[in-house]
């Protein structure tokens, strides 16, 4: 329960020129636009239906070769249209190919969990059948029909504690609006830190993405019955919007304002799960592609809660 989920001041180190090298990825600076996830995604989908698929990583890898990393929709089309032509992306790219495999590996550690094939359950001539489909396969962190607003505040200052930059993404919503887990996994941490009061780490079942929820609310912080090791399923309610934080003594308000802290550790090594040197992106655009997929979740007489249609994730047994 004490298990603590930062570990000293988190370096953020920004190069003009990524290059694959030997041994782990050591830092990701994620400027991909929400305009660009959403085109490489539309286009990705469009792939399968054709028979031809490309994935929406591979677009953004190849434009972020010709961008720097600061993917725009219009590299995104660039890069659709020389993957037409059937060509490498070495053949592509040319003396730039020697950052695709960084960008490959970065943005399928931040995004490779969150499109590929599911099921929903339906009823359909009075039977209830599994209807399979491939898209965005990930949820928001809040559940359809509890409204929020938020803006890009990654980096900004904090000062509680120690000087340090502010790692995730505030969500400002109402006092015990449903979190759920944006994609599947385990429950790594729960309980209490004193700068993220209530919060729940989850890891995904990759390992490589671990999400942080933070500030969850006073006294009912958590859905009933979720331990440190269970197994969820992406839009899964795991807890409840608050205010709880900045204090030593447990289940403290003492956060201004009502909002999630939503944060995403990328890992591609575990010795840089808790350590000096942590990944943590920038997630606000991937929060902005994820509102178009809310879990819709009910609340049953036992006061528990489930979600109004039962999912399945195809491509994880």
């Amino acid at each position: 329960m004490k298990r603590r989920l930062f570990s000293g001041i988190l370096a953020v180190i920004l190069l003009a020129g990524p290059v694959a090298a030997a041994g782990p990825i050591q830092w990701v600076d994620f400027q991909v636009s929400y305009e660009a996830m959403d085109r490489a995604l539309a286009l990705d989908i469009r792939s399968q239906e054709i028979d031809c698929p490309v994935s929406w990583i591979q677009l953004l890898a190849l434009a972020a070769c010709r961008t720097g990393g600061k993917v725009t929709k219009a590299a995104v089309d660039t890069a659709w249209q020389d993957f037409s032509t059937g060509k490498s992306p070495e053949e592509l790219l040319g003396a730039l190919y020697k950052y695709y495999d960084y960008y490959l590996e970065a943005y399928d550690a931040a995004l490779g969990g969150l499109v590929g094939n599911f099921a929903i359950l339906v009823e359909e001539n009075g039977q209830q059948v599994w209807k399979a489909s491939y898209g965005l396969k990930a949820f928001s962190p809040i559940a359809a029909g509890y409204g929020y607003s938020h803006c890009d505040d990654f980096g900004v200052g904090r000062s509680y504690g120690f000087a340090r930059k502010h790692l995730g993404n505030d969500l400002m919503g109402s006092l015990g609006t449903p979190i759920v887990a944006v994609e599947g996994g385990v429950v790594e941490a729960m309980g209490w830190n004193q700068y993220g009061g209530w919060r729940v780490g989850i890891r995904s079942n990759d390992r490589r993405r671990y999400y942080y929820y933070a500030h969850l609310q006073k006294d009912q912080p958590f859905a009933p019955g979720l331990q440190e090791g269970d197994q969820v399923q992406a839009g899964q309610v795991i807890g409840f919007m608050g205010r709880t934080g900045y204090s030593t003594r447990e289940n403290v308000n003492n956060i201004e304002t009502v909002h999630l802290h939503f944060g995403l550790q990328l890992i591609f090594d575990e010795s840089q799960k808790e350590c000096n040197s942590e990944i943590w992106i920038d997630v606000y655009n991937i929060v902005r592609l994820l509102n178009r997929h809310r879990s819709s979740v009910v609340r049953g007489e036992d006061g528990g809660w489930q979600r109004i249609y039962a999912y399945r994730d195809l491509d994880t047994p």
